[in-house]
């Protein structure tokens, strides 16, 4: 998911998405755990893309408005 994308989002939509990658990350953990998981590397793009989203709430939260 592009920054942009997610500046789009309202503080509600980054909350929701926020919660859905962490369950897609506890599942991709799971997978992993149980050999099922055929591309590990996507549980890194998770874990940047849950980072993306922190980031761009604490931005408004603290009021910092980055131009992309």
């Amino acid at each position: 998911m592009k920054t942009n994308e997610i500046r789009k989002l309202s503080q509600e939509d980054l909350e929701k998405k926020a919660l859905e990658l962490k369950t897609e990350l506890f599942n991709l953990r799971f997978q992993l755990a149980t050999g099922q998981l055929d591309n590990p590397s996507y549980i890194k793009s998770v874990k940047k893309d849950i980072a993306r989203v922190k980031t761009i709430m604490r931005e408004r939260e603290l009021g910092i408005r980055k131009e992309a």
